[in-house]
């Protein structure tokens, strides 16, 4: 009994490696999928700034999309909602400032 059951914790165990590496193949190859499909999901050469930059435009464009968020950040600066959105236009030319010089290796 005891070798019937040790072969059958092998197989168990061989069974288990045989799968985890099939989902973590699964899931690189979804990742893949992600971020060529969506640009603000990255891919492995983003820069910190890029990154940035993505996250950045991300939420201006949602404040702009959200007339609530508009109308509350008017209140807030005391400024006409057209005058808000188009500062938000604005900051979205260059959210983080100009990109940092590319260090040659």
């Amino acid at each position: 009994a005891c070798k019937v059951l040790g072969s059958c914790t092998n197989i168990i165990r061989i069974i288990l490696k045989m799968t985890l590496a099939s989902e973590r193949y699964n899931i690189h190859s979804q990742l893949e999928h992600l971020q060529s499909k969506y640009v603000g999901t990255g891919h492995a050469d983003l820069t910190k700034y890029e990154w940035l930059v993505n996250q950045h435009r991300d939420s201006f464009a949602s404040f702009m999309g959200h007339h609530d968020m508009v109308s509350y950040f008017a209140l807030v600066e005391n400024e006409s909602k057209a005058r808000i959105k188009f500062n938000l236009m604005q900051k979205m030319l260059l959210p983080c400032g100009l990109p940092p010089e590319k260090q040659e290796d």
